[in-house]
């Protein structure tokens, strides 16, 4: 019996799923989903339950966000703004960028938290090998946890970022280590039964595969050819 409860916030994604299979090794894990309105919900939310299963974490919360699809702004939860093609992004923060997204997924983590008695709320952040969405990087988290040690009961809490720093290739070979359900995640903004292949996230999921010299497990329409 693992005497630390750990709450891992688990989208579905490869990354989250990586992190999964490490609070799940180390401590008495809780999952957490949060849907927002992003187009692929429903696709995230069946990876999510399919990981859990995989793993054995046996309490899970799945909440939905109202606010992030009301407020906009974003290629993933807005029809109206098109999820681009990974060529077509620059060197600015992508469209698909939600606005301070992770500071309500981490809200809810931190609450949940204070409930179940957690010590640690792992996030699967990655700031390299990434779209450069400035809510993954490691100042941001370092900034949440005094946000958290001042705004808490008890205090306590932390949050954890095991894959900030390593590369997306060194994360699928993690996951292969830990036997993660590689198999079961979903990583396409903008399809939910064959991943596009051309999209930003599919593009950096099949070049890390690649350079990590295995095939990715998961159906795609069309393969990108990585970089």
């Amino acid at each position: 019996m693992k005497s630390s409860r750990a709450i891992v916030l688990l989208s579905g994604g490869m990354d989250s799923c990586v992190c999964a299979a490490l609070a799940a090794r180390d401590h008495d894990a809780a999952a957490l989903h949060i849907s927002y309105g992003q187009r692929t919900e429903d696709r995230e939310r069946r990876s999510f339950s399919g990981i859990c299963d995989r793993l054995g974490i046996d309490l899970r919360l799945i909440v939905r966000n109202e606010a992030l699809r009301a407020i906009g702004g974003s290629a993933l939860t807005d029809p109206e703004i098109a999820v681009p093609e990974a060529h077509a992004i620059g060197k600015d923060v992508p469209v698909t960028y939600v606005p301070f997204r992770n500071a309500h997924f981490l809200s809810v983590a931190v609450s949940w938290a204070e409930v179940l008695g957690a010590e640690k709320i792992y996030i699967g952040a990655v700031e390299q090998d990434s779209s450069g969405y400035p809510d993954c990087r490691p100042a941001y988290y370092d900034a949440f946890n005094r946000v958290i040690a001042a705004g808490t009961k008890a205090g306590g809490i932390e949050v954890v970022t095991p894959l900030i720093h390593l590369r997306k290739a060194e994360i699928v070979k993690l996951g292969l280590e830990l036997k993660a359900p590689l198999d079961l995640t979903w990583s396409c903004y903008s399809s939910e039964d064959r991943a596009c292949g051309v999209c930003d996230s599919c593009v950096l999921r099949l070049r890390a595969f690649a350079e990590a010299g295995v095939p990715d497990p998961i159906p795609y329409v069309e393969l990108a050819r990585p970089a």
